[in-house]
């Protein structure tokens, strides 16, 4: 019953699988891949030209997109379930998942990488982290295209990145107010609402469970540590959620 998770160690979509899988108590094994070389791999994977990470493999199962993975999980590994029986609680919980997924994952990614490529000596060890040590090498060597590139098909720039630090925004205010009458964002059980809820923010309160070394205070954009020294508060709603239930088993 081997499974194996394809992922990059710093995204926050494969964090929220690591967490699941954790959660549930399951073994499995990581294939860390860097970021534009693990298009082939992806490619012989999947058997598709789709090359997006988290990707599951399960007993010769494939499961890509990580809304479904957490279906899958709960349908194959029931124990410690991660969406409610309740009909009503459900739709609930995934329409939660759904707008973080599609506003926070990539409101953070684009407001982080935009000030982050930057300070190619602050960011390649976090897209090479997890690899062989010699893709820091190889990623020094050719940054230039390879922040080209992220730019480009991540449409990162200093438009999208003040949009983004606005969804980020709405959104902290409306899980800090979600927060402030229930532990829970869905009835009064742990769920992948909060999973996600937690997993697309951890980049901006750096949880020691991420498998990467953060970057140290002083490395930070001056514009990035004021933002989030601003949004504390509603940051650390969401650390304490990361803390009590991202554990083991």
């Amino acid at each position: 019953m081997a499974l194996k998770l394809y992922q990059f160690a710093i995204s926050h979509y494969c964090e929220k699988i690591r967490w699941a899988l954790d959660y549930k108590g399951l073994n499995y094994e990581t294939i860390t891949l860097l970021p534009g070389q693990h298009i082939k791999t992806m490619r012989q994977v999947t058997g598709t030209k789709i090359t997006s990470v988290p990707v599951l493999e399960h007993d010769g199962t494939i499961v890509q997109d990580s809304p479904k993975i957490l279906d899958y999980l709960d349908q194959t590994f029931p124990e410690r379930p991660l969406t409610p029986e309740d009909p009503a609680l459900r739709e609930q919980a995934l329409a939660w998942e759904q707008r973080l997924d599609n506003e926070a994952g990539p409101a953070v990614r684009c407001y982080a990488y935009h000030h982050f490529l930057k300070r190619p000596k602050v960011v390649i060890p976090l897209l090479a982290a997890g690899t062989p040590f010699y893709n820091r090498y190889l990623l020094s060597l050719i940054f230039s295209r390879v922040e080209e590139m992220m730019r480009h098909w991540m449409k990162i720039n200093e438009k999208t990145s003040e949009q983004s630090r606005l969804v980020m925004e709405q959104l902290l205010t409306d899980l800090a107010a979600a927060y402030k009458d229930s532990p829970f964002l869905v009835g009064d059980t742990f769920t992948r609402a909060d999973l996600t809820a937690a997993a697309m923010f951890s980049p901006m309160f750096q949880p020691d469970a991420y498998p990467l070394n953060w970057p140290k205070p002083e490395k930070i954009p001056a514009d990035v540590s004021a933002w989030l020294q601003q949004w504390q508060p509603q940051l650390q709603v969401l650390s304490d959620v990361y803390e009590q239930h991202r554990k083991a088993g």
